[in-house]
């Protein structure tokens, strides 16, 4: 079976809404590598982080400067648009999920091939986790509160026990977080 990774830029007050207005003062090359190791050969995206990622990156290839080669890796990978809408993707290799999000996540990840990563998409990363289909969560948590905006975790009825498996603190002060799903602990035990 296939994994899910997610990742995310987030504020140290949780927000993740809108990071082009708020993450670019902290990206360095620590910052891209791990965006980079991040890459896979399937991307598993929402509307809106497609819809950004297709304004983007085909024009960033086209023109060849110096982010032109992740470009033409994110242009070449597969790239699964979770939308409740029919689309038309003037995007290569782009496709819509077809059917309910667990049933058709749950195929992808029976398909053989390597990590499925997952860029922004909040949403889909909040009915995945719930959905205990999401296997990894990278979390660059930026040394900022922006006090408004979406959150990862918003209010709800069940908590989301995590496991932290990788830590790492850039120079921009920067943390690289990586949690996996873990078991609900029992007080006292």
């Amino acid at each position: 079976m296939r994994t899910i990774a997610a990742s995310l830029f987030i504020s140290l007050d949780g927000v993740v809404e809108s990071p082009e207005e708020w993450h670019f003062p902290y990206f360095n090359d620590e910052m891209g590598a791990a965006v980079t190791a991040q890459m896979a050969d399937t991307l598993l995206l929402g509307r809106k982080t497609y819809d950004s990622f297709a304004g983007a990156w085909p024009e960033r290839e086209a023109e060849g400067g110096e982010e032109a080669g992740f470009a033409k890796t994110i242009g070449d990978a597969r790239k699964i648009v979770v939308s409740r809408q029919p689309l038309e993707f003037s995007w290569r290799n782009s496709e819509l999920l077809q059917g309910d999000l667990v049933e058709a996540v749950t195929a992808v990840k029976n398909e053989p091939g390597g990590t499925i990563a997952m860029s922004g998409s909040v949403s889909v990363i909040r009915q995945l986790l719930a959905a205990g289909l999401l296997d990894e969560l990278h979390l660059l948590v930026h040394p900022i509160a922006v006090r408004k905006g979406e959150r990862l975790f918003d209010e709800g009825d069940t908590t989301v026990p995590l496991e932290l498996i990788k830590s790492e603190t850039f120079s921009t002060g920067v943390l690289y977080l990586v949690y996996r799903p873990a078991a609900v602990l029992t007080p006292g035990v």
